[in-house]
């Protein structure tokens, strides 16, 4: 599995916190950015780059993405096909949000979470597998055809 990570300022000292913690554990982590901490820059441009690749190979890869809140980078990366984001703020709620809805993207809220909780979420994202039920996979392909629906 190839992990993708991206937070603006707000996210960014989580990130690195994050990004350790995935390469210590044995991780391949793809930084999205920012590089560095810069107070101008925008959620949009990192939630985007990470959901670029997890959309373009939804298979093999996830992404994390960080801000202060959590719901600018989930809105964002929820635009792209393929893209199931999911805000986590507790182990549990994240649990189900893999073994249900085969979430492939993880959102995190850095102003809400201490550095121990986020890695507990995490990790539990990464651990837990797709149930594979049908009534899931109804639901997702249920999505799938809302992605490609034209307006």
């Amino acid at each position: 599995m190839i992990l993708y990570i991206g937070a603006d300022h707000r996210g960014f000292k989580l990130k690195e916190t994050l990004k350790q913690f995935l390469q210590d554990s044995g991780y391949t982590v793809n930084d999205m950015g920012n590089a560095q901490y810069d107070e101008e820059d925008d959620y949009p441009d990192f939630a985007k780059l990470v959901a670029q690749k997890v959309s373009a190979d939804q298979f093999i890869s996830r992404g994390i993405v960080i801000c202060g809140s959590g719901v600018g980078v989930d809105i964002v990366a929820n635009k792209f096909s393929n893209v199931r984001s999911a805000l986590g703020f507790h182990p549990d709620q994240v649990t189900e949000a893999r073994s249900d809805d085969d979430t492939n993207v993880l959102a995190l809220a850095a102003d809400f979470l201490e550095p121990e909780q986020a890695k507990k979420i995490l990790s539990v994202w990464l651990q837990t597998p797709f149930d594979g039920d049908v009534r899931d996979k109804r639901r997702i392909e249920k999505i799938r055809q809302i992605d490609h629906t034209k307006y």
